[in-house]
């Protein structure tokens, strides 16, 4: 199974919110299965379910409904990497939003924002799927964030025209219209906010466009870079799903990804590697795990692996270890 992922860096912040508030977040980040040192590798993630559980577990653990405000406090361009010093370095707060439109998928594998044009202004909205629609705190962060990088671009009291939130209203209420310094309205049926036209397309300050375009390269490597390595780890998910029926083929694995097997070959082309150099790595690596546990026969291994006969299975296995099965089972 392939999991939907987001930039390990972006959870700095939740780390600050929870720190601000006096908890240790280590032993809750290792609690979701999240190492707190990825956070600062380059292009490292986290699975999109465990940040999830973490940020269910600060809204459980923090006496603060409005605590996602917090973040316009504690962000750094740094947390968004490449794509907020592009933000930071483009023109317009228009161009800034659209970068962080386009490049989502370097931040996260789901699309989070939508910008459209209205009579009021440029109105920027969370897309909500099943996954976030429940997610009040982490949403109202990533307003108040991007918000912030908005005044951090523009000026400081940058107000927008209008905010509406999909939660209720809450007791610390007034908190919102503080930060936002315009009418909010609760219970609406989206995330979002509206900034007015005239400082949208304003020409920005800290304006570089060559060096927003150096970091949009950076991006562009890394996405397709990212990209790769999907299709790869699609391919095996694929293929060890299909192993024990046996006769997997390019053919089957592209018809369960909804693809030509042509245009699935080209994509593993370009990932630099071919089905049959995947097929044979993942037999390999199962077989060695296999036959390290002694309850499971060299035939039924053979079937896991999707061979016809232990017989088949023998012989690939000595090819690609350069010993037989039981031999390499007596040596483990």
């Amino acid at each position: 199974m392939i999991y939907p992922t987001n930039k390990a860096s972006l959870l700095l912040i939740l780390w600050n919110i929870l720190e601000s508030y006096g908890f240790d977040p280590e032993p809750l980040f290792q609690e979701m299965v999240l190492n707190p040192g990825l956070m600062r590798t380059s292009g490292a993630r986290y699975k999109i379910d465990n940040i999830d559980k973490l940020w269910r577990k600060a809204s459980e653990i923090i006496d603060d409904p409005c605590f996602g405000l917090k973040a316009a406090e504690v962000w750094h361009p740094s947390n968004f990497g490449a794509l907020g010093y592009a933000m930071l370095a483009s023109n317009t707060l228009r161009t800034s939003l659209e970068r962080l439109v386009r490049y989502h998928g370097f931040l996260s594998d789901e699309d989070f924002m939508k910008l459209d044009e209205t009579e009021e202004g440029l109105r920027l909205t969370l897309v909500l799927s099943h996954r976030n629609v429940d997610k009040s705190e982490q949403n109202d962060a990533a307003l108040a964030v991007t918000l912030s990088m908005c005044r951090m671009n523009y000026i400081e009291n940058l107000a927008p025209v209008s905010v509406t939130l999909a939660h209720p209203k809450p007791a610390c209420s007034p908190g919102y219209f503080e930060y936002y310094r315009c009418p909010v309205l609760f219970e609406a049926p989206s995330y979002g906010f509206t900034l007015p036209i005239e400082a949208v397309d304003k020409i920005l300050p800290g304006s570089n466009p060559q060096l927003a375009e150096l970091n949009d390269q950076v991006m562009i490597q890394y996405l397709a870079k990212l990209d790769r390595d999907h299709i790869t780890q699609k391919v095996i998910a694929a293929i060890i799903d299909q192993l024990p029926s046996g006769g997997v083929t390019d053919e089957t694995v592209a018809r369960k990804l909804f693809m030509s097997s042509r245009k699935l070959q080209r994509q593993l082309q370009r990932a630099g590697t071919t089905f049959n150099a995947l097929l044979n790595e993942i037999r390999r690596e199962l077989a060695r795990k296999y036959l390290r546990e002694e309850d499971t026969s060299i035939t039924e291994i053979a079937f896991l692996l999707g061979f016809s006969e232990s017989s088949a299975f023998s012989r690939a296995f000595k090819r690609w270890t350069g010993v037989s099965p039981v031999n390499y089972r007596k040596a483990s």
